[in-house]
């Protein structure tokens, strides 16, 4: 299988398991509703939960995959495989006890934490979001190591069991919600075992197909390896840059706030469809892209890394344009769907819709940043990409803050997007000045080409809503009837296109469901 082919059928899998991952999510806070509503037991979960979550982000949740997997490829290539997995013994070795170290400070000190992060909670509430916390805290412990099993495994070439891992965190809280919350004095105690139970599962999945590849957590390795140095050296811009993010995200809300009552309500629904293309396609391509870039960085092959980052953005390209053109055309019939009930009414749909179409319009800078900045991590630079977020983090403050004005929410969503393409120029032309090349001509015929099929599909969709408009009053099977239909429709003519004028990316899509 070519390379090419493997990142497809890679992307393909990550994809079905981030799908399948949203889907439950989706599930899991509908029961989380049901059973705690909207109270003092769900405010404390979700206090406490914020916590241990706010460091799976900075440590786990790509940062630590990213600075591990260029590491262990270029061991692998270069010192064969028994150096490289005696480094990642190694690695695992010396995060546990860090780990340990960290949950140990975090279950002791979890009633200044909490005081630090709900400074308005006194008395029970406080003390129940403080025993959440206790009970909560472990989980950094397994979520991290399941980010180093990851990326051991996607670095051989396995990205099942990691692509699904997510899913098991949802079953966790869904099985305390209902089978350990009954069991217990204070139900919602259960809901922190669940997480719990979550970050042991995830890592359980990992063991059978780590020892599959032949790596065996017992076998002898020291404390300390040099490769552990240069982990170490790359996460920390990344965990940097993870926490710029953060602090954008809390300026954000902080603009927002300042707006009239639901501005943050509006940016938050129309951020949830964005993510939710952006994971299936952008995110999972660029973590099926790394290993390969990685190898191929690590051989110092630069032509074929080259064409590689090339296949990964025109792949993206493909994918991210039409679901842009779809967001923009079908926006308000969906989030009628999906949100469009109680006391989420048309105003509600209409000022939301205001934010996605701001939102939409960024969706393809948010996709190509992915696959840029995972091929600087495959060059083992992680400090480029952390000073090029900050540049245009700034620019979306400033962005915001005079948009924000004129266009109140949908003008804080449109500097996300204007700061996000900033972001990408930056990283583009940091990186041709880094290795050259980068192919884009071909990259800018596959961008033009998915633009003009997209076109053809947005104008014959348009023509079906004004032709046949939705009821947002209707019964809501009704309403699901047509959005998919739209949907189904759309693809058909953008892949009925397609095959006319674009058969590489289409091959290429095929590739994504056919067996290897």
């Amino acid at each position: 299988m070519n390379e090419n082919r493997k990142v497809t059928r890679a992307a393909g899998i990550i994809g079905i398991g981030t799908l399948a991952s949203r889907i439950l999510g989706f599930v899991r806070d509908m029961i989380l509703a049901w059973f705690f509503g909207a109270g003092k037991l769900s405010d404390a979960f979700f206090v406490a939960f914020r916590i241990p979550n706010l460091l799976r982000r900075l440590l786990a949740e790509g940062t630590l995959t990213m600075a591990f997997v260029p590491v262990f490829a270029e061991y692998l290539e270069n010192k064969g495989r028994n150096e490289a997995f005696a480094m990642a013994r190694s690695a695992i070795r010396m995060l546990s006890v860090v780990l340990a170290i960290i949950t140990i400070l975090g279950v002791f000190g979890a009633p200044i934490i909490v005081y630090i992060v709900a400074p308005g909670f006194s008395g029970e509430a406080y003390d129940i979001t403080v025993l959440l916390t206790r009970i909560m805290f472990p989980y950094i412990f397994f979520i991290c190591l399941v980010a180093l099993a990851m990326g051991i495994l996607n670095t051989m070439g396995h990205f099942a069991a990691p692509a699904f891992a997510p899913v098991l965190l949802n079953i966790g809280i869904i099985t305390g919600a209902l089978m350990i919350a009954p069991m217990m004095r204070t139900p919602v105690n259960g809901l922190a075992a669940g997480v719990l139970l979550g970050g042991i599962l995830q890592l359980a999945l990992q063991v059978p197909f780590l020892k599959q590849k032949g790596f065996r957590f017992w076998e002898y390795a020291p404390l300390y390896h040099p490769g552990i140095k240069k982990i170490a050296l790359l996460m920390g811009p990344a965990v940097f840059g993870a926490a710029v993010y953060q602090i954008n995200i809390l300026v954000g809300t902080m603009l927002a706030s300042l707006l009239p009552e639901g501005s943050v309500s509006y940016l938050y629904y129309a951020d949830r469809l964005v993510q939710f293309p952006l994971g299936i396609f952008a995110i999972s391509t660029s973590v099926a892209i790394l290993p390969s870039l990685s190898r191929q960085a690590a051989a110092k092959d630069l032509a074929a890394l080259e064409s590689t980052f090339s296949f990964a953005m025109r792949f993206v390209f493909f994918i991210t344009i039409p679901s842009t053109i779809g967001l923009i055309v079908l926006k308000e019939p969906i989030i009628a769907l999906l949100f469009g009930r109680g006391a989420f009414d048309t105003a509600s749909i209409h000022m939301t819709a205001y934010a996605l179409l701001y939102y939409a319009i960024g969706l393809c800078a948010f996709s190509a940043v992915r696959i840029v900045v995972a091929t600087f991590y495959a060059l083992q630079d992680t400090k480029t990409p952390v000073k090029m977020a900050t540049i245009s983090i700034i620019a979306n403050i400033f962005l915001g803050i005079a948009l924000m004005g004129p266009m109140k929410h949908g003008g804080l969503a449109l500097a996300t997007s204007l700061a996000s393409m900033i972001n990408l120029v930056l990283l583009t032309r940091a990186l041709k000045n880094r290795i050259g090349g980068l192919a884009w001509k071909n990259i800018v015929v596959t961008a033009a080409r998915s633009v003009l099929c997209s076109i053809a599909m947005g104008i014959i969709l348009l023509c079906i809503l004004r032709s046949f408009p939705p009821d947002y009053q209707g019964a809501s099977l009704s309403l699901l009837f047509y959005v998919v239909s739209a949907i189904m429709a759309g693809t058909v003519i953008y892949l009925g296109t397609s095959l006319l004028l674009q058969k590489n990316e289409m091959k290429a899509v095929a590739n994504m469901v056919k067996k290897p």
